[in-house]
């Protein structure tokens, strides 16, 4: 003989389990959301996609990975490639004495400092050893 009240158990059991299953998945599905908004959605801010194009364009004008290292190094201690950046009279990216750099756009600052660190110290690895040792360039 069956029990009946054995087999009404064994079925809610199931279904439960089920909804127990549904839960989780629910909330597997609620947290890859969360993981996926903060790593992979596209943030507002400028500033970073534009020091990015500023980055790049280094690279693209040096053509030398290790000479972008160097720069990179040098420009984000300098002004974190911030075209606004202003120290007393140092604006720009790469902290220039020329008010000029005030007026210009990341990529012009960019090109003038490329020049003056080829002009000044022949490369910009050598730019960035005087900065090493004097604390400026």
């Amino acid at each position: 003989m069956r029990n009946v009240g054995s087999s009404v158990a064994v079925a809610h059991k199931a279904t439960r389990r089920a909804r127990q299953g549904k839960l989780a998945r629910c909330w597997l599905v609620g947290i890859a959301l969360v993981i996926v908004n903060l790593c992979f959605v596209k943030t507002n801010s400028v500033a970073n996609d534009k020091t990015n194009h500023y980055r790049q364009w280094a690279f693209i004008q040096l053509n030398n990975l290790d000479e972008f290292y160097c720069l990179d190094y040098l420009y984000f201690r300098e002004s974190r490639w911030n075209p606004n950046a202003r120290n007393g009279s140092h604006y720009g990216i790469p902290q220039g004495r020329s008010k000029w750099l005030a007026t210009v756009d990341g990529y012009k600052q960019v090109e003038w400092g490329i020049k003056y660190n080829n002009n000044r110290y022949g490369s910009m690895c050598k730019a960035l050893e005087h900065y090493n040792l004097k604390g400026w360039h």
